[in-house]
């Protein structure tokens, strides 16, 4: 079942129509959830914000906290159980919905709109979707909001697979976040699947078929 993390700082509130950035992290991986982020930004906004596979994990460290100290955000995460029935597009589309209406109960208003990165939005695509969106191709390092919220999402996203790997330790997860890397694959080929690999993407299908 899908499950929702609601959580925020002291940013700005108050404001009238806010813009949120919407971000994910973790659509490619083998293993582990897909998480989403929302982000309201503070005044002024935290310097130097990117797309979050632009920046070193210290440099993630330091924004992800200015963030969550100083701005509205939420998250939204997805497990892999949900994933394997909705496939990871409508997981993905289901984790965004999860975190914008997080961030709404928190700042207690709509969005006037919801940047959202790539080319497609969950307007249409997941039922709960209610809000107004503009997709945005490379938006995560175009828009502040959005690169703020994939800095959320990937560090939310690292640090569960990291408490995974404390479990299942032959993967590497503390280190590939669930991608599948020659260490992974070789992993998975040795120890086969765990709870916590995505059964509908074709590297663990295909061995599951052979086991």
């Amino acid at each position: 079942m899908p499950v929702l993390t609601q959580k925020s700082g002291l940013g700005a509130s108050g404001l009238a129509g806010p813009v949120i950035g919407v971000d994910e992290a973790g659509r490619g991986p083998l293993a582990g959830p897909v998480v989403a982020a929302a982000v309201l930004l503070c005044k002024p906004r935290p310097a130097g914000l990117d797309d979050s596979k632009k920046l070193s994990r210290s440099r993630r460290a330091v924004l992800e906290e200015a963030i969550k100290r100083r701005c509205h955000w939420a998250v939204g995460v997805v497990d892999v159980e949900a994933i394997d029935r909705l496939n990871i597009f409508g997981a993905t589309m289901l984790a965004m919905t999860l975190a914008v209406r997080g961030l709404c109960e928190r700042i207690g208003q709509a969005p006037a709109q919801v940047l959202v990165d790539g080319n497609m939005t969950p307007a249409g695509r997941c039922a709960d979707w209610c809000w107004e969106a503009r997709a945005i191709v490379g938006g995560d390092a175009l828009e502040p909001a959005i690169s703020a919220a994939s800095i959320i999402a990937k560090e939310h996203r690292d640090r569960l697979m990291r408490e995974l790997a404390e479990a299942h330790p032959h993967y590497g997860w503390e280190r590939n976040a669930g991608y599948g890397t020659p260490e992974h694959l070789t992993a998975l080929r040795r120890h086969g699947p765990t709870p916590h690999h995505r059964r509908s993407f074709a590297p663990v299908a295909q061995l599951e078929m052979r086991l």
